[in-house]
């Protein structure tokens, strides 16, 4: 029997509650910017009765599935497959082809690479590799990739961050045989906790995702909440103008301290100090909580605050 104490925890952000309990207080107490959640999530519509009390229904998830090919531009002849969130598919993906090689380009979501491993696949930072993964733009320093590095014959190209640039997309890829490509609804929308996910691509290889996920996958909440976020291109809009605005104040906030920009998404920045544990611990003490690595001494990755969250990030700097 499987015992879940001894499967290894990977390092996140959003894990307020370690937070919490080296430094104090309550969940409300902290500005938490240690993710690249937007903090002005999506307006929840009015939910009814039969979306938490009946089975998911099938036209819910076709309006759903149609909402995301216009939205996102997915080629004709690519398949869409709606999921319980981004991470259920990357932990299902290495299961579509035999395990060999995998390529991933540090430093990344680490999330791609664990799943990798669980199935057997050995990972290479440089190719050629039999199965290659694109954090686009990647996380945490926001490089962006581009069609001349789609080149394995199994290629997952993540988009979980790109909502914030739909221009750099390289969803036009999307009907090549081998490609999946991830979309989330926890970052731009700012619905993490809806756990909704999409795999767009390879017909052959969405049909086997949809079939290990079986039915029901999405919960009828996630499906009726998703199709009206997609239709809704107005509130995408003024989204992406104001995190891009947040985003420049951000970094003149943070620099203006010492601090050296080294990239990111409009969503996060990640900056290059002197001792990043010191300024996370600083930070913390004035309960704000904010992404270190494991990695690295200096970067440290800031999401974004909202309200009175710029005032208290600016005093505790």
């Amino acid at each position: 029997m499987l015992d879940l104490t001894e499967v290894p925890k990977r390092d996140h952000g959003g894990n307020l509650s370690a937070a919490i309990s080296e430094y104090g207080g309550v969940a409300s107490d902290w500005v938490d910017i240690s993710t690249g959640i937007n903090p002005v999530p999506y307006p929840m519509p009015d939910l009814t009765a039969a979306d938490w009390g009946a089975l998911p229904d099938q036209a819910a998830m076709t309006d759903l599935v149609t909402a995301a090919r216009h939205f996102w531009n997915v080629p004709q002849e690519a398949a869409v497959l709606a999921a319980p969130g981004a991470s259920a598919l990357i932990a299902a993906i290495p299961a579509l082809a035999d395990p060999r090689w995998v390529q991933i380009t540090p430093p990344t979501y680490n999330e791609h690479a664990a799943a990798f491993a669980a199935r057997g696949w050995q990972t290479v930072t440089a190719g050629p590799a039999e199965a290659c993964v694109l954090v686009h733009p990647n996380n945490p320093d926001g490089r962006r990739w581009s069609a001349e590095d789609v080149q394995a014959p199994l290629v997952v190209i993540d988009e979980s961050f790109c909502d914030v640039c739909p221009a750099d997309s390289l969803m036009h890829l999307a009907a090549r045989p081998g490609v999946v490509i991830l979309k989330s609804f926890g970052k731009f929308w700012g619905l993490a906790g809806l756990r909704l996910g999409f795999a767009i691509g390879d017909p052959c290889l969405i049909r086997n995702l949809a079939a290990w996920q079986g039915p029901w996958a999405v919960s009828g909440p996630a499906l009726r909440i998703g199709a009206q976020a997609l239709q809704d291109p107005d509130w995408a809009d003024t989204t992406r103008a104001r995190l891009q605005q947040d985003a420049k104040r951000l970094d003149e906030m943070v620099t203006r301290k010492g601090a050296k920009l080294v990239g990111g998404t409009d969503l996060f920045r990640l900056y290059e100090v002197d001792d990043a544990a010191t300024w996370q611990a600083r930070l913390a003490r004035a309960q704000i909580w904010t992404r270190i690595f494991p990695y690295s001494e200096t970067y440290l990755r800031l999401g974004l605050p909202t309200g009175e969250g710029w005032a208290r990030l600016e005093a505790a700097l």
